[in-house]
C-alpha cells in the first residue's frame, strides 16, 4: 500500500465510526394537573396555594423574619455539608475534563539509556556476535485512539451525567440546609413560647396555693384542697424540663448547621411572633415539579449515567484501534544524538478484537442494562414520593388551619371559664377543685394554641421544601453547563 493509502486509512475509519448504545431520553413527565387525592380536604382559606406558579426569590423570605434571613445566610456560608457538596461537584467536573482529554491524542516525550547484549544464536549460522553496547534514545511519541464505536464518548457522557448528579446533590443539600435551619429556628421559638405559657400557668398555680392556704388558715378550706392545689403546681412544673431540653437541642442544632460549636455560638432569641404566616404559596404543577426538585433531577442524572454505561459496555464488544507514532534520535553515544543520521521514526496501528473472554464482556453489558432498569425504577419511586410529599404538605396546611381555629376557640373559652371559676370560688359559690380543673383546661388550651401556631409555620416551610424551594444559582448554572457538555458529545 502506498503512502496515500496509508494516510487515507485513518480518515476512512473515522468516517465509519459510530457511537453504540442507547441515546438517553429523559422519562416523560406526568400529565397530572393536581396533587390532591379523592377525599382530601379543600385548600385553607388563610393561605392561598397558587397552583402552577413559580417560587420567586428566597422561599424563606416569605416568613418576613430578618433574624431567620441572617441565620440562613450564615449557614450557607459556613455549613460543612455545603462545603463537602461543592468539593464533590468540583471533583466530578475534573473527572469530566479527564474523560474529555481521553478523546484527544496524547503526546509524550521520553528518553532512554540502556545496556544491550545480543545472544550468539540470534545470527544463526553466521557465527556473528556483537559485543555489549550502550545506547541512547530521545524524542516525542504520539498516541491517537480512534474510538470507532464511541466507548470513550459514552464514558465522557457518563462522567458528565455523574457531574450533573453531584450538582443536583449540592442543590439538595442547599435546600435541606435552609429547611433545617427554618425548622430548628421554629422548634426553638415554639419551645420558648410553650415555656412562657407554662411559666404563666405555674405562677397561677402558685397564687392558687396561696389562696387556698389563706382560706385554710381562716377555716374556709380543707387540707385536701390545699394538697390538690399543691399537686397541680408540682404537676405543671414537670412540664418545664422537657421543653427546656427541646429548646436547647434546637439551639445546639442551629449552631452545628451554621458551622459553629454549640459552646462558642448562641443563636438569636427568635420568637413565634418574629414569623409571618405566608399568605400565598406558589406551587409547581406535577409536570413542572419533576424539573425542579433536586432529588428528582439527581435521580434523572443517575439514570442518564446508567444509560451511558450501557454504551461503554457495548463498545467493549467491538474492535479497538489505536494509532501511534514516534520520532526519535538513536545513537550509541550521547554525542551521536541530534544529527540527521540518528533520526528514527515509527508508525503503527494497533487493532484489537475480543474473541474469547469467558463471557465477561457480555455479562458486563447485561449488568449495565439491569443497572439502567434499577435506576429507572429508582427515578419513578423518587417522583412518586415527591408527589406524595406535596400532597401531604397541602393537606397539612388545611388541617393546620382547622386545628389553629379550634385551639383559638378552646383557649378563649377556657380562659373565660377559668376567670368565672376564680370569681365563683372567691365568693364561696364553688370549691377549689373547680378552679383547678379550669386551670388545667386553660393550660392545655394555651399549650395547644402555641403548638398549633408553630405547626402552621413549620408545615408551610415543609411544603416549600417539597416543592423544591429556591434553586441554588451556582448549582443551577453548573447543572446547565454539565447538560450542555453532555449534549455536545452525543452523536
Amino acid at each position: 500500500m502506498n503512502r496515500a493509502g496509508l494516510g487515507a486509512l485513518p480518515c476512512s475509519l473515522l468516517l465509519c465510526a459510530c457511537t453504540v448504545g442507547p441515546n438517553f431520553k429523559p422519562p416523560e413527565a406526568t400529565t397530572a394537573q393536581t396533587y390532591a387525592a379523592p377525599g382530601d380536604s379543600p385548600p385553607p382559606s388563610a393561605q392561598h396555594v397558587m397552583l402552577g406558579a413559580r417560587i420567586e426569590g428566597d422561599w424563606w423570605a416569605q416568613f418576613h423574619s430578618p433574624a431567620l434571613d441572617q441565620l440562613i445566610k450564615l449557614a450557607i456560608a459556613n455549613n460543612q455539608d455545603i462545603v463537602a457538596a461543592k468539593a464533590r461537584v468540583a471533583q466530578a467536573q475534573e473527572d469530566v475534563n479527564a474523560a474529555r482529554g481521553a478523546l484527544l491524542p496524547s503526546v509524550s516525550f521520553g528518553t532512554t539509556v540502556g545496556r544491550q547484549k545480543y545472544g550468539a544464536a540470534l545470527f544463526g549460522p553466521l557465527n556473528f556476535t556483537i559485543p555489549p553496547f550502550t545506547y541512547y534514545t530521545v524524542g516525542p511519541s504520539i498516541n491517537a485512539p480512534l474510538d470507532l464505536f464511541g466507548g470513550s464518548k459514552r464514558a465522557l457522557e457518563q462522567k458528565a451525567a455523574y457531574n450533573e448528579y453531584r450538582t443536583h446533590e449540592l442543590n439538595a443539600a442547599y435546600l435541606s440546609l435552609t429547611a433545617n435551619v427554618t425548622a430548628q429556628a421554629l422548634a426553638a421559638a415554639s419551645a420558648r413560647a410553650q415555656i412562657g405559657v407554662i411559666q404563666g400557668i405555674i405562677a397561677d398555680d402558685q397564687r392558687n396555693v396561696e389562696l387556698v392556704q389563706t382560706a385554710l388558715d381562716s377555716g374556709s378550706a380543707t387540707r385536701t384542697q390545699l394538697l390538690s392545689a399543691q399537686s397541680q403546681l408540682a404537676t405543671d412544673r414537670t412540664l418545664l424540663p422537657e421543653l427546656h431540653q427541646q429548646e436547647s437541642t434546637a439551639r445546639h442544632a442551629l449552631a452545628i448547621l451554621v458551622g459553629k460549636e454549640p459552646a462558642e455560638w448562641t443563636p438569636p432569641q427568635i420568637t413565634l411572633d418574629d414569623f409571618v404566616l405566608p399568605g400565598e404559596i406558589p406551587a409547581s404543577l406535577p409536570s413542572q415539579l419533576v424539573h425542579r426538585r433536586p432529588d428528582i433531577l439527581a435521580a434523572e442524572a443517575q439514570l442518564h449515567a446508567a444509560s451511558a454505561a450501557i454504551g461503554v459496555a457495548t463498545a467493549n464488544l467491538y474492535p479497538n484501534i489505536d494509532l501511534s507514532g514516534s520520532l526519535t534520535q538513536q545513537a550509541l553515544t550521547p554525542g551521536g544524538l541530534f544529527n540527521g543520521v540518528a533520526v528514527a521514526w515509527s508508525m503503527a496501528a494497533n487493532f484489537t478484537q475480543p474473541l474469547y473472554n469467558g463471557g465477561r464482556l457480555k455479562a458486563q453489558q447485561r449488568a449495565a442494562i439491569n443497572g439502567y432498569q434499577a435506576a429507572l425504577a429508582d427515578y419513578r419511586q423518587v417522583v412518586l414520593r415527591s408527589f406524595g410529599d406535596v400532597a401531604d404538605g397541602l393537606q397539612a396546611l388545611s388541617n393546620d388551619e382547622d386545628q389553629f381555629t379550634s385551639q383559638t376557640t378552646a383557649a378563649q373559652t377556657a380562659a373565660a371559664a377559668r376567670e368565672l371559676a376564680r370569681r365563683s370560688y372567691s365568693v364561696g359559690n364553688s370549691g377549689i377543685l373547680d378552679v383547678l380543673d379550669a386551670e388545667r383546661f386553660t393550660a392545655q388550651a394555651q399549650l395547644g394554641l402555641s403548638r398549633a401556631k408553630a405547626q402552621r409555620l413549620l408545615d408551610s416551610a415543609r411544603l416549600y421544601m417539597a416543592l423544591g424551594g429556591t434553586p441554588l444559582p451556582m448549582a443551577e448554572a453548573t447543572a446547565s453547563a454539565a447538560a450542555n457538555a453532555t449534549e455536545a458529545n452525543r452523536p
